[in-house]
């Protein structure tokens, strides 16, 4: 009966949008501890991409805090084995778009709750925002920046 159930809750949760991932994570606990996006999601070089935290950085303090819970027991085994965890990836642009996170965040001024929504309010986090060319099109058009499509469709 428990594993029905499991499957009922997993086939819910991919339904509504919100992809099953390998640890429980929860963004609300942690921007009440004071932790900003880029504390942990940093945007190195050249910009294109903001990245996942290593496990070396969420051990930095789950070995004293949780230490015990079973979900920070499988952080510290991804860590010792020295393999990234598997996060199911939310938001995916298609191959023919390209967007630069320091193009948005960092020179542009855009918050991340601008395109992922109120992340430090959820435990669990789905798609919330559309990633659709007239989103960023309605959103280009609200702050002056340019529609031509080579900004987004470089040639390939």
């Amino acid at each position: 009966m428990a594993r029905t159930v499991q499957a009922v809750l997993v086939c819910v949760v991919v339904a509504w949008g919100q992809k099953p991932q390998p640890i429980p994570f929860s963004h609300k606990v942690h921007a009440k501890a004071a932790l900003q996006c880029a504390d942990c999601h940093s945007i190195p070089p050249p910009g294109d991409f903001a990245t996942f935290p290593k496990e070396d950085k969420c051990m930095a303090c789950h070995v004293a805090i949780k230490a015990d819970s079973p979900s920070i027991r499988k952080l510290a085994a991804f860590q010792k084995e020295r393999k990234p965890i598997p996060w199911s990836r939310i938001y995916q642009l298609p191959d023919y778009a390209v967007f630069s996170h320091d193009t948005h965040y960092r020179k542009g001024k855009v918050s991340c709750e601008t395109c992922h929504g109120p992340v430090a309010e959820r435990d669990a986090l789905s798609a919330e925002k559309s990633i659709s060319m007239k989103t960023c099109m309605d959103c280009h058009d609200e702050r002056g920046a340019s529609n031509e499509c080579n900004v987004c469709h470089p040639p390939f």
